[in-house]
């Protein structure tokens, strides 16, 4: 996350939100910030925020995702807020909203996310 630039803004019980400032070198040929940087964001706010429902000393990885970009993500910050769905003893399922700010702009969603994450072994990466 520090390579992009993002910083965790959020933790709570099952939730988590991450910021990510705007980046010339992280947009597309278009001018806006591209899917991929939104995407990582969504995938570790849904991660992280499953991680905080695991016992202590998990680690997560993601199993799959899905995203749909709303709309062309333009703004200042981009703010993608991670919230754990069902957490389960092994896998658990988060979604995530990622939102675009700029100035004294409303926030606008840009992109959904639905992921599932599994909680792993920090020590050899094995199922827990």
């Amino acid at each position: 996350m520090s390579t992009l630039g993002a910083r965790l803004a959020r933790v709570g019980d099952g939730e988590v939100e991450i910021e990510l400032p705007w980046s010339d070198g992280l947009a597309q040929q278009h001018g806006f910030m591209h899917a991929g940087a939104i995407a990582t964001i969504a995938d570790s706010a849904c991660g992280y925020a499953c991680l905080t429902r695991m016992p202590e000393g998990s680690a997560v990885l993601s199993v799959e995702f899905k995203v749909n970009l709303l709309s062309p993500a333009r703004g200042e910050m981009f703010a993608a807020r991670g919230r754990v769905v069902r957490a389960g003893r092994t896998i658990s399922v988060a979604t995530a909203d990622v939102l675009a700010r700029s100035g004294g702009e409303s926030e606008k969603i840009v992109a959904l996310m639905q992921a599932t994450m599994m909680r792993v072994d920090p020590k050899n990466g094995v199922a827990g």
